[in-house]
């Protein structure tokens, strides 16, 4: 394990009541092009984080305004992320916001704004 811990956490709407098998495809999409934003405006953060195991945490909020609020303090912290948007194709309105990805980042600074957050 590195000296630095590195970590993803997935911020997740439970107000809209998606499906276990919705949730694990919105989180997939989160990590995924949240990692993707980091990859390729921090390639030394992203590769150790692969290095080390790609740690993430799943969380939970209960409306849009919650995990409006939590990004926006993840964008003055300078922590890349990533808002998923759904397609609308099953179970939720085309354009509904469903999750948040953030980083990976260090652990500590993406804890400072999530510590509040209950696991999913």
């Amino acid at each position: 394990m590195s000296s630095i811990e590195i970590k993803q956490a997935i911020v997740v709407r439970t107000d809209l009541e998606m499906g276990k098998g919705k949730i694990a495809v919105q989180v997939a999409h989160a990590s995924l092009s949240s990692s993707e934003i980091v990859k390729k405006h921090d390639s030394s953060l992203f590769k150790k984080w692969t290095l080390n195991g790609q740690a993430k945490v799943a969380l939970k909020v209960q409306s849009l305004e919650e995990l409006l609020e939590i990004q926006k303090d993840v964008k003055k912290k300078g922590i890349f992320c990533y808002l998923v948007q759904d397609k609308g194709l099953t179970q939720v309105e085309e354009g509904t916001t469903t999750c948040l990805g953030i980083g990976p980042a260090l652990a500590n600074e993406i804890d400072q704004i999530t510590k509040e957050l209950k696991l999913l």
